[in-house]
């Protein structure tokens, strides 16, 4: 008795899916209109169709013109109750503002900013992305802090300009399309149900879980005198580094004039700062087997040295070694990150 509903049930979702898509278009900035808002009765909307109908049919049935008129003035309210609500929801804005990264497991952030112009203020609004993982399927007010648990939001009263941020699961590492958002009410009476969907264009990048490893810890030393390889220089005012040929247009206090003095040639002093220990994370030297893994042991490299503040050098497959880019900081360790969230 349950393998037949379920069986129609899924070719029926897939098909409304497909037709939903189709005539919402992808696009980072949406607007609700006649094409993308749909309205039907709500299940609480159901049981006030069957209230219609049996007062109409206890009417006719009996003459009662009472119970006529009872049931033609709750036609009226649903006439009423129809068009306010799907005015209540055409007409909204939706602007993709910013996509984060996330590790495998954790949820990406989506920020969102919602636009009203009309005069009311819009209410009981609900908003969240589809996902079929029963741990992200919590709703929550929006005056209440999100957390990785909560998919949707309520917003109780929308005037002029709302930003949300909401959770997208994660669960692999890779580009991420971020699933449709949905867009719902049933304000003002309950009695209808109009929603919309809304498919962004902009995906999401999910980077390894970073796993730990052994051959690391002699690379997590705070002591730089522990630290195997040389120090690493960039331009600068403190240790001299070379003598080069004078240039014109060079400035004149950077001359050696003892050189110049002696008859020697003008030459031009350069000197360099110290900037640290520089690590090398090579792809190869990771001792997992399989690539995954050896990615993720690379997240783990890039976030200790990150913290450390240590510049380092990320070799990914099949890349040169004189090829990558040496750097240090936060926003160095995001784009590492992200090289190993976009690797093959």
């Amino acid at each position: 008795m349950t393998i037949l509903p379920q069986t129609i049930k899924q070719p029926l979702t897939a098909m409304f899916s497909r037709w939903f898509a189709k005539r919402a278009p992808r696009s980072d900035n949406a607007t609700l209109n006649l094409r993308n808002v749909y309205i039907f009765f709500s299940r609480e909307g159901l049981l006030f169709v069957l209230l219609l109908i049996i007062t109409f049919i206890a009417g006719v049935n009996y003459g009662n013109n009472l119970v006529l008129g009872l049931c033609f003035y709750l036609i009226s309210v649903w006439l009423i109750s129809f068009h306010i609500t799907f005015a209540h929801i055409s007409g909204l804005q939706v602007r993709l503002l910013e996509v984060t990264m996330a590790e495998a497991g954790e949820p990406v952030w989506v920020t969102l900013q919602l636009l009203s112009n009309s005069r009311q203020p819009r209410r009981q609004l609900s908003i969240g992305f589809d996902s079929q993982d029963k741990k992200f399927n919590k709703r929550s007010s929006v005056n209440s802090p999100l957390d990785s648990a909560q998919t949707s939001v309520l917003l109780p009263r929308l005037k002029d300009e709302q930003i949300i941020r909401l959770p997208v699961a994660t669960h692999r590492r890779g580009k991420l399309k971020l699933p449709r958002l949905h867009i719902k009410t049933v304000y003002p009476l309950g009695i209808m149900r109009a929603w919309s969907y809304v498919y962004f264009a902009r995906s999401a990048w999910v980077y390894p879980q970073p796993e730990a490893f052994e051959w690391q810890a002699r690379y997590l030393s705070a002591n730089s005198a522990d630290l195997p390889t040389g120090g690493q220089f960039t331009q600068g005012q403190d240790d001299f580094e070379r003598l080069d040929n004078y240039v014109a247009g060079e400035s004149l206090a950077r001359v050696s004039w003892a050189h110049v003095a002696r008859g020697q040639g003008m030459f031009t002093k350069h000197f360099a700062d110290p900037i640290g220990y520089e690590q090398r994370l090579a792809y190869e030297d990771m001792p997992a087997i399989t690539h995954e893994q050896k990615l993720a042991q690379l997240a783990y490299g890039v976030l200790a040295l990150s913290e450390l503040e240590l510049p380092f050098q990320l070799q990914l497959p099949h890349e040169a070694p004189s090829t990558g880019e040496i750097g240090q900081g936060e926003a160095f360790g995001q784009a590492c990150l992200l090289r190993l969230a976009q690797a093959s």
